[in-house]
């Protein structure tokens, strides 16, 4: 049996909106991976969306389970409370934020046996903290990324 893929992901902002970035750990068996990027404009909840959304599409194999652990209660509450379901079956009626994200997010996930689990941001955690670190590292650089969507003023949260 294979070892099962844990994802450690945290975004980040500098003022909401502003400066933002996203920090990964994917860690399988005793494989360990990290990956971040910074964006120019965007939130803190685009950031922790983003993060997972990147995470999933770095993978290569869609057949291990899959924990994604996030300190964002916005990424948590909204897959497993099932609010996602609803804003997709309402077509995001009523302005839902990030809809391009949550949109990406929800076709990723098809993919997968994913589960997800909250862990406090700031804490004792260290691979949590690591992807803070990563976040806004990536936040403070200097070659920024456009987030797009979140620019153009579409669903801007």
């Amino acid at each position: 049996m294979s070892h099962p893929l844990h994802i450690y992901t945290d975004g980040a902002a500098r003022g909401n909106p502003g400066p933002g970035g996203y920090g990964i750990l994917l860690i399988w068996g005793d494989k360990r991976k990290e990956i971040s990027a910074g964006f120019r404009r965007t939130t803190n909840n685009r950031m922790e969306l983003m993060a997972v959304i990147v995470a999933l599409q770095s993978l290569t194999k869609n057949d291990i389970p899959i924990t994604i652990h996030t300190d964002s209660r916005y990424v948590v509450d909204s897959v497993q409370k099932k609010w996602l379901d609803g804003w997709i079956r309402t077509g995001f009626k009523g302005g839902k934020k990030n809809k391009d994200l949550w949109t990406k997010y929800h076709e990723l996930s098809r993919q997968f046996n994913i589960s997800f689990v909250w862990v406090k941001g700031h804490a004792e955690n260290p691979f949590n903290n690591r992807c803070d670190e990563l976040a806004t590292t990536a936040a403070d650089g200097h070659h920024l990324h456009i987030d797009k969507e979140y620019e153009a003023g579409i669903n801007n949260d």
